[in-house]
């Protein structure tokens, strides 16, 4: 519990069940007020620390400029003295994690400022980035502008970046309604659940269920601090999964899969298999982008077991998936492995996997794609240049930074069709 919050009283942290003296180590910035007062209304509005808001009125226009140059600026000092107040609580800072948008001009703009900024202030610490890329259909018209902006801050600044789609969460929510409706799940759908209206029924696709899809995130978050919150026969450490999954510094984008995918979404689905489980998480159907990482090539991959899960049960399954599975070729035993005995509620164990695999280069090349689109009419490009240090050679330098990603992966796939040979011995020259 204290790896999430810190005691802010002199009563108990928890009274029947109801969190009463912790606040969260969090700090909410969102420059368009809106959301955050919805959170200080709703249900979760006492643990956050309203000292620990950051909000402004106007937002940042969907303009990566604006969030990054004007309000970057304007709020710099409150951020870095609202950090280091939230650093000061803990006893053994280990890691910060971002999450944001890619899209719109705040979580672009501003998100990548505070990226830049932890580097600067805590350069000692490890920066985890989640990060949310807008769908294709996205009803923000300049969000390849921002994306790609924003892209060239977490190829710089970031340690490990989790990005995740949009579309791919819709995808998930949308797989729970189509079971709600053909009657599959019966009454193990919770009644005024997030997947279902107040009348009792499955939400339409049309009604954009944002918080079933958020606590996919947050799900994967859980996951991912499991070892550090709960014992476990093999715990991993997030600094781990830095130093084991990224092997290149720019090349550190890890794709997320989870399995069972429904565990916060207020659906009692029947346990899977265990080893079913595993393969689960290897589809296409549990990856938190549109992507197959089982057709791509594997720099590295981390296994993290939440339940009552032997390390035999681990071992045996790695050894079943690796034959169908391609590693690069110097890194062939590249596992890493976590097993924490607690399993989330409901179930009796989950899987989440970190795989560094070039499966996430066609979300980055459909990317450049949407910006060159707008980019070769020079369209829109007047509400960035008018924002005071903003230069056009900010936008060339982004898309040559995501060129350059892309090209690195190219060449790795490159690789994938070579004959695997054992590694030359070292030869010492007399």
């Amino acid at each position: 519990m204290l790896l999430f919050f810190r005691s802010a009283g002199d009563g108990p942290d928890i009274y029947k069940g109801k969190i009463c003296s912790l606040k969260a180590r969090a700090l909410l910035i969102d420059m368009e007020e809106g959301v955050v007062n919805e959170i200080l209304q709703g249900p979760l509005r006492d643990v956050f620390d309203s000292k620990q808001l950051i909000t402004d009125v106007s937002g940042s226009g969907n303009n990566w400029a604006v969030g990054c140059k004007v309000y970057g600026c304007q709020y710099r000092e409150n951020i870095v003295e609202k950090l280091r107040k939230t650093a000061e609580h803990c006893d053994c800072l280990q890691c910060f994690f971002i999450i944001h948008s890619m899209g719109g001009g705040t979580g672009s703009g501003l998100g990548t400022f505070v990226l830049n900024l932890l580097e600067d202030e805590f350069p000692e610490v490890y920066r985890f980035v989640t990060s949310v890329y807008p769908s294709g259909e996205d009803d923000v018209i300049t969000s390849p502008y921002n994306s790609v902006l924003a892209m060239k801050e977490l190829n710089e600044h970031a340690d490990c970046v989790l990005p995740i789609e949009n579309e791919s969460l819709f995808d998930i929510v949308n797989k729970i309604h189509q079971m709600i409706n053909s009657g599959k799940l019966g009454s193990t759908v919770k009644p005024n659940s997030l997947v279902t209206s107040s009348a009792g029924t499955a939400k339409t696709v049309q009604e954009k269920p944002f918080d079933a899809m958020n606590n996919i995130v947050a799900n994967l978050l859980l996951n991912l601090t499991s070892s550090a919150r709960f014992e476990g026969s093999l715990n991993m450490d997030l600094n781990e999964i830095s130093m084991n999954l990224v092997p290149f510094p720019r090349l550190h984008y890890l794709v997320s899969s989870l399995t069972p995918l429904y565990t916060l979404a207020d659906v009692n689905i029947p346990s899977r298999r265990l080893d079913q489980m595993f393969s689960d998480a290897f589809s296409r159907d549990h990856q938190l982008i549109r992507a197959d990482p089982k057709h791509s090539l594997y720099l590295a991959c981390a296994l993290l077991v939440r339940g009552n899960v032997q390390v035999s049960d681990l071992r045996r399954n790695i050894e079943r998936l690796k034959p169908s599975l391609h590693f690069i070729s110097w890194n062939q035993e590249g596992w890493k492995t976590s097993l924490c005995s607690v399993p989330p509620v409901g179930h009796s164990h989950s899987l989440l996997a970190l795989a560094n695999n070039t499966c996430v280069k066609p979300t980055f090349m459909e990317l450049k794609d949407r910006f060159m689109k707008l980019y070769k009419k020079k369209a829109h490009l007047h509400h960035y240049l008018q924002v005071d240090g903003m230069e056009q050679g900010c936008f060339s330098e982004a898309i040559s930074s995501l060129s350059d990603l892309i090209e690195e992966y190219n060449e790795l796939d490159a690789s994938k069709g070579g004959l695997r040979t054992d590694p030359s011995r070292l030869k010492i020259a007399v």
